[in-house]
């Protein structure tokens, strides 16, 4: 089973789920936005991803700079404010057998297909 966290609002997410698709995968679709991963996920999928929070983040969002986060933050912090808004993960994440990848580039989550 391959899981997506999956916006269908981003172009790149779109494009990673069709490259799922045309490989033939069982997909879940996690519409993270409306179904976000708690806290206990989120730490799983950060070591499947092998990155520190701060790199699945979207800096860019205003909400991420109205809760005072930045790169100094604690990585408890940052992971209790993606649990809680969403918005504040990057997409795509591709999860499959333990291993996970960022879809930026989406081809990149060919690696674990």
């Amino acid at each position: 089973m391959t899981e997506i966290w999956h916006n269908p609002r981003c172009s790149k997410s779109r494009q990673t789920l069709a490259i799922l698709e045309a490989h033939g995968e069982d997909i879940t679709v996690r519409r993270y936005l409306d179904d976000a991963p708690d806290v206990a996920t989120l730490r799983a999928v950060l070591a499947a991803l092998g990155v520190d929070p701060i790199n699945i983040m979207r800096k860019g969002e205003n909400l991420f700079k109205e809760l005072g986060l930045g790169a100094d933050t604690d990585d408890a912090t940052l992971i209790a404010a993606m649990a809680s808004h969403p918005i504040l993960i990057e997409r795509p994440i591709v999860i499959k057998n333990g291993k996970a990848r960022m879809g930026r580039p989406p081809e990149s989550v060919t690696e674990i297909l």
